[in-house]
């Protein structure tokens, strides 16, 4: 506990992991955050007073597609834009899916000044779902941008500021190994 509401996880390893809460040691868990490798620290702030928190790591995997460097032009975010082609699409392509397989031919498509088409061939068959992954210029390793459902091969990201020189990639996930469910009580 950092305060009466702040709490604090730490942990080792270098793995991708899920930090997830519950306020129920049956779940449902919630995920707060994808952890890179090198992140092993976590703070949850401003929880509700005296109520219990449980808290787990999960470790992700699966295989990654190739790197789309991404520029965009300047200009500020339009509310007003149309953004019909943004929501997470199934692109029937007619690949060949097999267990564990890398998403292939990503492509990038500039839609506006903070929008960027992304399109790829979903080989997988087996996929929990699919990390849309990004790493800003200057940045050293990729943080997760999108969580998106299994099958999905198509969909459109608005940046933030710092995003719009990076380079993305898309990543067929899988959950791995769970770890002990830490369990701790807020204050006030």
């Amino acid at each position: 506990m950092l305060s009466p509401n702040d709490i604090a996880l730490e942990w080792r390893g270098s793995a991708m992991r899920a930090v997830e809460f519950a306020t129920s040691p049956d779940g449902p868990y919630t995920v707060l955050q994808f952890a890179p490798p090198s992140q092993n620290t976590y703070k949850h702030p401003d929880l509700m007073p005296r109520t219990p928190f449980y808290y787990r790591l999960r470790t992700i995997h699966g295989p990654v597609s190739g790197l789309v460097p991404v520029s965009l032009p300047p200009g500020d975010f339009d509310e007003s834009a149309d953004h019909s082609w943004a929501p997470p699409r199934v692109v029937l392509s007619g690949a060949v899916r097999s267990p564990g397989a890398a998403p292939t031919d990503l492509r990038a498509e500039v839609k506006h000044a903070n929008g960027i088409l992304f399109t790829w061939t979903d080989n997988a068959s087996d996929e929990e779902g699919y990390l849309v992954e990004v790493r800003a210029e200057g940045a050293a390793e990729f943080r997760v941008a999108a969580v998106l459902d299994a099958d999905v091969n198509s969909f459109g990201l608005v940046t933030l500021e710092e995003e719009k020189v990076a380079e993305y990639r898309v990543r067929a996930y899988y959950s791995g190994e769970v770890s002990n469910v830490v369990r701790l009580v807020t204050g006030g």
